[in-house]
């Protein structure tokens, strides 16, 4: 996978455009990535990224960082033994791009706010 950009409401991935929020897998795109409770990540909404047993997920926040990331969540998935990364979504762009390609990595990306 190969984010090519990201603007506010839209993430091009292998020169395809996504206008909705995603979940990049090392083999496949989730597109429009639905959430419980919208702008706070409940771990439910992380269950098949989580089945993908990634070594590190990534989470995009959104363009302003508005999405939070309760510490339930971040307690739950250290103790299954995954780096957990969390930054605003034009940063986790940036992380994304510079972690090794031998880390297999999810990303679960909110594009908007």
């Amino acid at each position: 996978m190969r984010i090519d950009s990201y603007e506010f409401g839209r993430m091009v991935v292998d020169g395809r455009a996504y206008t909705s929020d995603l979940i990049l897998y090392p083999d496949r795109v989730e597109a429009s990535w639905w959430r419980a409770e919208g702008h706070r990540l409940c771990l439910q909404d992380l269950d098949a990224a989580l089945s993908a047993r990634p070594d590190v997920l990534l989470i995009g926040t959104g363009f302003f960082g508005v999405m939070q990331v309760p510490d339930e969540v971040r307690r739950a998935v250290a103790r299954k033994g995954i780096d957990l990364r969390v930054a605003r979504s034009g940063e986790a762009v940036d992380l994304f791009r510079s972690l090794p390609g031998d880390r297999k990595v999810v990303a679960a990306f909110h594009l908007t706010c």
